[in-house]
């Protein structure tokens, strides 16, 4: 491979980096905030209700003329009429259709409500992991206090007869 061939290939290569998408960071919000990857518990909750309200309706409001299809289906077929045979059959697809999209909601509303417990008790665990470490570093940390005095993480001489 030539030098110049060199050159074109690794040029050809930027021109494809600059025209696609890559997204390595978020760039900070006008009103000086830093955007982050978060997750409300009120977006869960809402999303969840949601799923939950889509899953009751469609048992009630999706399945309201499935028994007089069936009906009318098995009529026709009864009769000799081959419509018969295939309005059964689309009867039977769409309660599987409705079927299957109920239980997509009813895991949907079910994993929203999995997440908010897990995040809020990984939420505690953290914090309380944090609280517990920053108070380590406390009492390992001999720059604490002026030279000669006592670091306060240890409480003071009357605190400790106290207890």
């Amino acid at each position: 491979m030539g030098w110049d061939e060199w050159e074109e290939l690794k040029a050809r290569a930027a021109e494809r980096q600059s025209t696609s998408m890559q997204v390595n960071h978020v760039p900070g919000d006008p009103g000086g905030t830093e955007a982050s990857l978060e997750v409300r518990q009120s977006d869960l909750a809402k999303i969840g209700d949601h799923a939950f309200k889509l899953h009751m309706r469609l048992w009630d409001e999706a399945r309201v003329q499935v028994a007089s299809t069936e009906t009318a289906g098995a009529g026709l077929k009864g009769e000799g009429f081959a419509l018969g045979g295939a309005l059964e059959h689309v009867s039977t697809r769409w309660e599987e259709q409705v079927r299957s999209l109920r239980d997509a909601c009813g895991h949907i509303s079910n994993h929203l409500e999995f997440t908010k417990k897990t995040h809020r008790g990984d939420d505690h665990h953290i914090g309380s992991a944090l609280n517990t470490i920053e108070t380590l570093t406390q009492g390992f940390d001999d720059r604490v206090g002026g030279p000669g005095a006592r670091n306060p993480v240890y409480g003071t001489e009357k605190e400790k007869k106290d207890s």
